[in-house]
């Protein structure tokens, strides 16, 4: 007898009725001041204008229809340098190391793709994330630069972050 409870997954474009469940993953990752630049105290209008604008292409993957991961692709930069896409992905933390920040980064390289990006770049991971550094790698990303003391992490102080890039 299998006993397994089957999970159904799904990942779509953000919706504005998704912004508070947004919100909560945002508020959670944040507020450690151990991975992203953006300040603990962020307020929901601030980090919501940054994640959900119109520059941005901003996507949820869903736990039976519980969001439980959102990431955004956007330009690397303007003009001659559009053609390299930028994302950021963030986990609900009660539910890091379960697969989900592979399953929206391998979306998210196809989807890139699709909408005519040649490459990614990550312009900022901080070094002493290790989860993110090997999931990067695990995804085919390179390390091209490393950038001393660039991010003032709570805990560690100034620390280093890598530059990470990969073709599509």
């Amino acid at each position: 007898m299998n006993t397994e409870i089957e999970i159904t997954t799904k990942i779509r474009k953000a919706e504005i009725e998704d912004y508070q469940e947004i919100w909560e993953i945002i508020d959670e990752v944040i507020r450690t001041g151990d991975t992203y630049v953006f300040s603990p105290s962020s307020d929901k209008q601030k980090m919501l204008r940054y994640w959900c604008s119109s520059d941005k292409f901003t996507y949820v993957l869903t736990v039976d229809d519980k969001i439980v991961g959102t990431f955004i692709l956007k330009e690397n930069q303007p003009d001659l340098g559009s053609h390299v896409c930028n994302a950021a992905f963030m986990v609900d933390p009660k539910l890091a190391g379960q697969g989900i920040g592979y399953q929206m980064g391998a979306f998210a390289l196809e989807e890139a793709k699709k909408l005519g990006f040649k490459a990614m770049q990550f312009n900022i991971v901080v070094k002493t994330n290790e989860a993110a550094v090997a999931l990067w790698k695990k995804l085919g990303f390179e390390i091209v630069g490393e950038v001393p003391e660039v991010f003032n992490h709570a805990k560690e102080g100034y620390t280093s972050a890598y530059i990470m890039w990969r073709k599509l």
